[in-house]
C-alpha cells in the first residue's frame, strides 16, 4: 500500500515532466545488455547493487561470498540529491538485484528505480517495515522519514528485508542467507543496546540532539532524545532566518552545550547557530561530526553500519555530559574495521 503512494506521488510529477521520463526509459532500453529476463547463471555470484552504505553493508554481511556487492553512494554523500550516472545505470540495468531504501530518500533517483523495477528485481526495503512502525512526515501527507537506521530496532526489519530479497533472487542459498543475517542481526542488536545504555547516562535536561538536518527523528523515538534539524527531512529544503533564530533562543534558554554537524550536510547553518548562541552569551561547541545519512570511509570500522551507530552513540553521549569510552563499544573507533 505504501509502495503504490510512493509510486503515485512520483508519477505525479513525472506526468508534469514527459520528455523527461521519455529519456529515461530511452537511457534504460539502451543500457540493457542481453536478453530481458535471462537466467542467471547459478554457479556465478549473485550481482547486487545497492544505493547507500547502510544497505550495502547489511547486503554484504548477509551474502557474503555468494554474492557481488556493488553500492552506489560513499562516504559523505547526500542521498536526497543524488543523481543516477550513466555507469550507474550499467550496473543497476546488469545487476540480478538492486535493494534501495525508499520512502522517498533516494529523491532523485525514485523515478528511474520505479521504472527499473518493471523489467527487474528491484526492492526497495525500508518499505517493507510496517507503517504502525514509521514516523510520518511533517509536511507531507503519505509520506514518511526515511531514516530507520538511526534506529538499529527499526533497521533490523529492514536487515530481514534485505535478507528476503536475497533468498527470493538466489533460493539455492537460502540457508546461507539466514546464517548471515542472524550473525549480523546479532550486531546490529549488540550496538543497539550500547547506545541504549551510553545515551541513557546523558543528565534529562540535555537530552537535546541539534543537527544541520532532521535524520535523527527515529533515534530521537528510540533513545528519549528531542531532536531539531536546522533543515527539514530532506537537505534540499532551505534553512530560513527564523528557524535559526528561533534555535539560537533554545539554545540560550535551555543552556545546551553543544550542536552537531553531519558528515554528508554543509556545516554553514550549524556554524550559524553557535555564532549567535555566542552573542548572546551562551558559549555552544561543536561536539563533533555525526554520521547521518552516510557513513565512515571504507576500510574503517566507522564504514559499517554497527561502526557508524557506535559513533555516533558515543559522540553524542559524551559530547552532552553522559558517560562512554572514547573508544566506543568494541575499542575500535577511530581505528581499522
Amino acid at each position: 500500500m505504501r509502495h503504490r503512494v510512493q509510486g503515485h506521488l512520483v508519477n505525479g510529477i513525472a506526468d508534469r515532466g514527459l520528455s523527461r521520463r521519455a529519456v529515461l526509459s530511452a537511457g534504460l532500453a539502451a543500457m540493457v545488455l542481453g536478453p530481458s529476463g535471462a537466467a542467471r547463471a547459478s554457479t556465478a555470484p549473485l550481482k547486487v547493487v545497492c544505493t547507500t552504505g547502510m544497505i550495502g553493508d547489511a547486503a554484504r554481511a548477509i551474502a557474503g561470498e555468494r554474492a557481488t556487492v556493488e553500492q552506489l553512494m560513499g562516504s559523505g554523500i547526500d542521498p536526497h540529491a543524488y543523481r543516477q550516472t550513466r555507469t550507474d545505470i550499467k550496473s543497476l540495468v546488469q545487476s540480478d538485484l538492486v535493494l534501495w531504501n525508499g520512502l522517498y530518500l533516494e529523491a532523485q533517483m525514485e523515478e528511474f528505480l520505479l521504472q527499473l523495477s518493471e523489467k527487474q528485481s528491484v526492492v526497495a526495503v525500508a518499505e517493507q517495515v510496517p507503517e504502525d512502525l514509521l514516523i510520518a512526515h511533517d509536511d507531507y501527507e503519505g509520506r514518511f522519514d526515511p531514516h530507520l537506521w538511526m534506529d538499529p530496532a527499526r533497521w533490523a526489519r529492514v536487515v530481514r528485508a534485505v535478507a528476503d530479497a536475497l533468498v527470493a533472487a538466489d533460493p539455492g542459498g537460502a540457508d546461507a542467507y539466514r546464517e548471515g543475517e542472524a550473525a549480523y542481526a546479532a550486531e546490529v542488536e549488540a550496538v543497539g543496546a550500547y547506545a541504549l545504555e551510553v545515551l541513557g547516562s546523558v543528565p534529562e535536561p540535555a537530552r537535546v540532539l541539534i543537527s544541520a538536518h532532521d535524520a535523527f527523528n527515529y533515534f530521537g523515538d528510540a533513545y528519549g532524545y528531542e531532536v531539531l534539524g536546522i533543515q527539514g527531512i530532506s537537505t534540499e529544503s532551505e534553512a530560513g532566518l527564523r528557524r535559526i533564530e528561533e534555535l539560537v533562543d533554545l539554545l540560550v534558554e535551555r543552556k545546551i552545550p553543544a550542536v552537531f554537524i553531519e558528515s554528508s550536510v554543509s556545516d554553514r547553518n550549524v556554524k550559524a547557530l553557535i555564532e549567535g548562541a555566542g552573542a548572546a552569551g551562551q558559549p555552544v561547541t561543536i561536539g563533533g561530526e555525526l554520521f547521518s545519512d552516510a557513513m565512515g570511509a571504507p576500510g574503517t570500522y566507522e564504514g559499517t553500519y554497527p561502526g557508524m551507530i557506535d559513533h555516533n552513540a558515543t559522540l553524542i553521549a559524551r559530547a552532552l555530559g553522559g558517560e562512554a569510552p572514547a573508544s566506543g563499544l568494541h575499542g575500535k573507533l577511530g581505528g581499522a574495521a
